[in-house]
C-alpha cells in the first residue's frame, strides 16, 4: 500500500501567505494544502485568511500535529499534498509520528532573541539545529529555499 502523496513539506513561520500559497502550490501542482499547527487548527479567523490566498482549485485542511499524524495515511493518492508547518520542532514531531516525508523545504524561520541568522530568511538556535540534525538522520533532505526559482542549499552546510 502506498503512503500519502506528499509532494513537499515546508517550514514557514507565517504558514500559508500570499507568495507561498500561490507560488509553491502552483509550482508543485498541489490540490490540497495541509497546515499542521495546533494553534491554527483552533483558529477559524486564521484559517479563513489562509484559504483566501489559495487558488479555488486547491483545498485546505487545518489539523493539529496529532491529527495530522492520525489521518495523513488515510489520504487518497489523488490528493496531491503540500504540507506546511511552522517550525522544525513540529517537523520532527510529525516525522517521528510516522508522517512520511523525505524532503523538507526550509522557507522562513524568523529571528528572535538567542537565535543565529544562517540565511536572510532563516535563524536557528541549538534546539533547532539538533532537530534538523535528527531529521537528517531520519533521511530527510533539508533544502533551504524561499521560492521555487531560488537555488536550494543544503541547510546542514550552513551550521
Amino acid at each position: 500500500m502506498s503512503g500519502p502523496n506528499i509532494l513537499s513539506t515546508r517550514i514557514d513561520n507565517r504558514l500559508v501567505h500570499g507568495q507561498v500559497g500561490v507560488t509553491w502550490t502552483n509550482h508543485l501542482g498541489a490540490n490540497l494544502v495541509v497546515v499542521a499547527n495546533d494553534k491554527v487548527a483552533e483558529d477559524e479567523v486564521q484559517q479563513s485568511l489562509m484559504e483566501m490566498v489559495l487558488p479555488d482549485t486547491v483545498q485546505a485542511r487545518f489539523f493539529s500535529l496529532q491529527k495530522t499524524i492520525d489521518v495523513i495515511h488515510k489520504a487518497s493518492p489523488r490528493q496531491k499534498i503540500f504540507l506546511v508547518i511552522k517550525d522544525v520542532q513540529d517537523a520532527l514531531t510529525l516525522k517521528e509520528g510516522g508522517v512520511p516525508f523525505g524532503y523538507l523545504n526550509v522557507g522562513n524561520m524568523h529571528y528572535s532573541e538567542g537565535k543565529k541568522q544562517i540565511s536572510s530568511t532563516v535563524s536557528v538556535d541549538e534546539n533547532d539545529i539538533a532537530a534538523f540534525k535528527r531529521l537528517a538522520e531520519l533521511d530527510v533532505e533539508l533544502d533551504l529555499r524561499g521560492v521555487p526559482s531560488d537555488r536550494g542549499q543544503n541547510l546542514l552546510d550552513l551550521f
